[in-house]
Parts: C-alpha cells; structure tokens; sequence
C-alpha cells in the first residue's frame, strides 16, 4: 500500500550561543572494534558490540571497568538490545543469525535468519515481548518471537534498504527506507505493509524515533534536514538542522519531554581544532535545535543513540573507540 503526503520546510535555526549538555566518554579498550549500539540493563551496566571485533562489550559506568564477551569470528555484531527475559540480544549482521547471551553464564545460542535473511541490521523489541529487525542489505523486515525461535519476514519490492526500527504506541512498527525517500509501516498482527513516500526525491531517512504523541520522527541524512510525518493526515513537515546540507544526521534518540537528541556526523570544523560530531538537540514542540554540542573525542561516526529512561541519559558509541552518555535537561 502506497500513500502520498504534502510537505512543509522550514529553514534553519542559527545554533550559536546555544547551551549545550555535557558527554562523557569511556574509552573502550579494544582499540579499532568499531564500539556501538548501546543499550542499559536495570542494574545500569551498559551493553554494546563490537561490530569490527566479534564481541559484546559490558561497561560498568560506575566504575569505568569493561568486560568482553567473544562472539565466533566473523560474526559482525551489529546492534544489541537488552531483553525483557534479562539476556543480550544481538543481530549477527555477518552471520545470519540472531544471537542470545546469557550474562549470568556467558553461553551463547543462535537463531538462524531465514534463507535470504544474510544481515540482520537493528532490533527492537515491543511491549509483548516480540522482537523487530530489518536487514538492509538483502530488503527484509523480520518477526521474532524470542521464545520459540519462529522467525516471520516479509521481502520489500525493490531496493529499500530497511534501516532504523521503531514502535509507537499501537504496537505498529515503522522502519526507515534507507535507499529511498520513504518509511515503512508494518501492521504487528498481519504483518501488512504500509509504505509513505517523502515528497523530496533525495531525501534518505535512516533513523527513525516516535514520540508520545505518536508522530514519526526521522533524520535525513542526505540533505541535512529532521523531518516529521504526521501518519493519521500523512503531512510531512521538515525542519534544516545546524549543520545545514553538510549535517549528515545518523543516530537519534527522543527523551521523555519528546525532545530529539541527533548525531551530526558532517564533520564540520570546529574553529581549529579539527573535526567533530555534534550533538544536537531540537525541541518538538517548538520545532527548533535547543543545543548543539561537540563530542570531545571527535566522535568519527555515532551510528546509533539511545535514551534511558531511569537515568534520564542518551548513550552512544563512536567510532571513535568511545562509549559516551549525557544527561539531558530537566
């Protein structure tokens, strides 16, 4: 099912003088593993893989000690979510599989992808419990019920590289199309596909987050703009971000006050001391960046962000070789 949409844009907010939030950065000892995709258990350990070094990677923030769990090589974790059940969950986006970690024993189990399935990508899970994941490369969206294993895919028609992955409140799901200018809908029962074209043809959402409201929110990381799609009126609104066309926007997350937190990955100057990601922050009821922030250790690339929501922090990793968080006003 197609829709179409109408748009708005609206031009950039000027960032100087903005407050900023202040990260703080662990330096993860396994250098050039590629550190990423965090997520916090209820005890506030920190959980991430290393997707260039086959590994789950715990950090305890409290003391700053890291501890390593080695996946088979080649494995190629990509994303890793903590379970409800208490396991690590990861995508074995090298591997075809969906892997379990037990962290009270550190056994591993394996759930292969169907046939065609290569390179699950990012998972979630809803509040049933089913799991959620996209395959860019091989143009899937996948069902995973973690208890019995049972894996449900639909294929996309066409080259859509299905990216980032998120749940409103309905329980639907909605995903980027990374190698088009449009977002996905999956309805959770039927698995029946719902697609909403972007109206600018270069437009390249790649990260996907949903407010209480229940308004999808992405990045475009081909023209530098955040975007808004309203899916009851199928209105798409567009809002330039700081960096302007050189922003590159990649990883976000949105907080409980429904503010967004985006990754600047342009690699813009910052006034003589090289390049560095940046943080911004843009509020969604006014529509409008209300911080901006240089990652101190330049960052490299921040793939994917998350918000906590007992520490009321955004978590990241960099390309960098960091784990980094900040607290996001109150």
């Amino acid at each position: 099912m197609l829709l179409s949409i109408a748009l708005m844009t609206v031009a950039a907010v000027p960032a100087q003088g903005m407050d900023s939030v202040k990260i703080q950065e662990f330096r993860v000892p396994w250098e050039n593993t590629r550190p990423r995709d965090p997520s916090v258990d209820k005890q506030g350990n920190v959980w991430f893989v290393g997707q260039t070094g086959h590994y789950i990677g715990k950090l305890d923030p409290k003391s700053g000690e890291f501890k390593r769990y080695e996946l088979d090589p080649g494995t190629g974790p990509h994303n890793q979510i903590v379970g409800s059940d208490g396991n690590i969950w990861y995508t074995g986006n090298r591997a075809n599989h969906i892997g379990k970690l037990d962290p009270k024993t550190g056994q591993i189990t394996k759930y292969p992808t169907p046939e065609g399935v290569r390179d699950p990508h990012t998972m979630i899970e809803d509040k049933n419990g089913t799991f959620w994941f996209t395959a860019q490369q091989s143009q899937y969206v996948g069902r995973f019920n973690p208890k019995s294993g049972k894996m449900d895919v639909i294929k996309m028609d066409g080259r859509k590289n299905p990216y980032g992955i998120a749940v409103d409140s309905k329980g639907n799901v909605w995903f980027n199309e990374f190698a088009s200018n449009a977002i996905g809908k999956l309805d959770p029962n039927t698995m029946e596909l719902t697609e909403y074209p972007l109206p600018n043809e270069r437009t390249r959402d790649r990260r996907i987050a949903i407010t209480s409201d229940d308004m999808i929110w992405y990045t475009d990381y081909s023209r530098g703009f955040i975007g808004r799609l309203d899916p009851r009126t199928k209105k798409v609104d567009e809002w330039a971000l700081p960096g302007g066309q050189n922003a590159m926007p990649y990883g976000m997350a949105v907080d409980d006050k429904d503010r967004i937190w985006i990754a600047e990955i342009g690699r813009q100057p910052t006034g003589g001391e090289g390049a560095k990601v940046r943080i911004v922050g843009f509020d969604t009821k006014d529509c409008a960046p209300m911080s901006t922030t240089w990652v101190p250790s330049g960052g490299g690339t921040i793939r994917h962000m998350i918000y906590d929501r007992n520490a009321k922090e955004v978590w990241f990793g960099s390309d960098a070789g960091t784990i980094g968080r900040f607290k996001v006003p109150q």
